[in-house]
């Protein structure tokens, strides 16, 4: 039985491609396993949820073209802030997560990948706030505000929807948000119940200083993890000695940052990699390992290739042994 597959985030990465091309050219790259964005942040270049949820045809035949091929659909993601202190901007955010959820439970797809959202202060109408630090004092007030009157409320009425679904939230830990570690990740767990897990993301547990394989333990021991969906890092020692690890620098300016995303085998070498699968299979993982192609050095479609051809080789796609 193979446990761990080779896996793709479908992104921008494949925008120049039609659908039919990308599904060729993944396969072509061993992947067996499908993640597509379907709005937000992501964007929703192959699956628009409200065009599917209309036309059952149209979910047949995506379902067909991708499993004609080999492959399988093992999530759908719509990271966004559904409590973004815009309320436009929630609304918008909040209505695709509903949307996606419901198209999960149409065409079969079991996890949902998303944000836990950041919804700002008491008194912002606009602008989130990432209240992450221990002082000046109103910094923990804010937090504690951000948790006990916006986060948990709101998971604690989308949880009972997804699962009435037999659909599992898969929270990506990010910078920016709320949940972006995984005591977060286990608080908002223990407060709205198993319906909620996580999607990991090395590259963003290495940015907070967090060893992904430490976290994978916590995470996955806890029966917590739902999907991987991830992508390599690297510091820059002279700007991060000049700015910091807290850099604001647009990702298309990469030798101005302190860190950049980095295709998987160019920021930390394929040791530290077969470290992380090898965790996954300890823990019980048993899904794709998805490559997500963020890399500002290089074209999508080659760092997709050049991060194929290192995880094929790494990935352990059986059982461990009952030696």
């Amino acid at each position: 039985m193979i446990l761990i597959r080779l896996g793709v985030f479908v992104n921008s990465a494949f925008n120049s491609l039609t659908f039919e091309e990308m599904l060729d050219f993944v396969r072509s790259q061993g992947v067996e396993a499908l993640e597509f964005g379907t709005g937000n942040y992501p964007g929703d270049a192959f699956v628009k949820p409200a065009q599917f949820l209309a036309d059952e045809l149209k979910q047949k035949a995506f379902i067909q073209a991708v499993e004609s091929r080999g492959m399988y659909i093992s999530a759908f993601s719509a990271q966004g802030n559904p409590l973004h202190p815009n309320r436009c901007v929630a609304r918008q955010h909040h209505d695709t997560l509903i949307l996606t959820i419901d198209l999960a439970l149409k065409m079969g797809v079991p996890v949902v990948n998303t944000f836990s959202g950041n919804p700002g202060a008491p008194d912002s109408t606009y602008y989130p706030n990432f209240a992450s630090l221990s002082w000046p004092p109103e910094y923990p007030e804010i937090f504690e505000w951000q948790w006990e009157q916006k986060v948990i409320p709101y998971w604690r009425e989308m949880g009972p929807y997804a699962a009435s679904r037999g659909v599992k939230v898969a929270i990506e830990m990010h910078e920016g948000f709320t949940v972006h570690a995984p005591a977060g990740l286990l608080k908002l767990r223990q407060a709205v119940g198993e319906v909620i897990g996580c999607c990991f993301d090395a590259s963003h547990m290495w940015t907070q200083g967090i060893h992904p394989v430490g976290a994978i333990k916590i995470l996955g021991f806890a029966g917590a993890i739902y999907h991987v969906s991830t992508k390599d890092m690297i510091f820059s020692e002279d700007n991060l000695n000049l700015y910091g690890i807290l850099d604001p620098k647009p990702h298309s300016q990469p030798q101005y940052r302190s860190w950049n995303y980095r295709t998987i085998g160019y920021g930390h070498d394929l040791k530290t990699w077969s470290d992380i699968i090898s965790a996954l299979q300890l823990v019980g993982y048993t899904d794709g390992f998805h490559i997500e192609q963020d890399d500002s050095l290089m074209n999508g479609l080659e760092g997709i290739t050049k991060a194929a051809m290192s995880l094929r080789e790494l990935i352990i796609r059986g059982p461990m042994s009952s030696a």
